[in-house]
């Protein structure tokens, strides 16, 4: 089958990352199913548990119905949401609608969903409820990320007020809240520090512009003009970017 075997492509800037590169998002998504399963279990086999961070959007959308059909000890995982828009969970902007119609199904409708979105009623008063949340949490087994044409992930978007506290590795903060400048509703966004506290990290991303949008960001090192650097040239933990065409 024509893209099923990836192009592992050589590492793009100073961290320790790989580029796995397929010719159609099939192909992606089925061998970003088998590396995530098999690192969900390893943990389950390993600690008892295991937790997926995972990030909204359309991308994800075919990853999610094939990892939810697989076989493994789902009451043992946490998933939760890299950044959360401040909707009810019906809304259908929540980024949790979209995790829970298309993730927590089939065998993954067994594994506990840890919110972002509380009853507070803006994302500042949030904060500190999730920060708890998030913080018994403990180190992170897997977080996938997406990427914007502006160069954001997560909810770190370039220019917002919050962007320096969310980039700042010695805040001591988990999540932060956020407006963005050019979006619309609240967010609730894991801070960088927080990302970065996982034993996998993996960015998920497919279309030209967003290969063009790398390779501007491994061109300079201005992570606030373009966030996706302060993980791409990060030393703390390596990444693996999956990309189809």
């Amino acid at each position: 089958v024509v893209g099923t075997k990836p192009k592992i492509l050589k590492p793009m800037g100073t961290n320790s990352m790989s580029m796995l590169k397929f010719e159609n998002t099939s192909a992606l998504d089925a061998a970003l199913t088998a590396k995530v399963s098999d690192l969900l279990k390893a943990a389950i086999v390993a600690e008892g548990k295991a937790s997926l961070v995972v990030s909204g959007g359309r991308t994800p959308v075919g990853f999610f119905h094939l990892l939810s059909q697989c076989e493994l000890d789902w009451s043992k995982v946490t998933i939760a949401l890299a950044d959360e828009r401040w909707v009810n969970a019906d809304h259908a902007a929540s980024n949790e609608k979209l995790v829970r119609e298309n993730l927590l199904i089939n065998e993954a409708h067994k594994a506990e969903y840890l919110a972002l979105k509380t009853d507070a009623e803006n994302a500042l008063d949030g904060e500190a409820e999730c920060q708890r949340r998030l913080n018994a949490l403990g180190r992170f087994t897997v977080v996938i990320l997406g990427m914007g044409d502006d160069g954001h992930t997560a909810s770190l978007f370039p220019g917002s007020e919050t962007l320096e506290r969310g980039l700042d590795m010695h805040s001591g903060m988990d999540c932060i809240a956020v407006t963005p400048l050019d979006a619309p509703h609240q967010r609730m966004s894991m801070t960088l520090p927080r990302l970065l506290n996982t034993e996998s990290l993996i960015i998920h991303i497919s279309g030209a512009s967003k290969q063009q949008v790398l390779t501007q960001a491994n061109a300079g090192d201005d992570i606030k003009e373009l966030p996706i650097r302060a993980i791409l040239q990060q030393q703390l933990t390596p990444v693996s970017i999956y990309w189809a065409q």
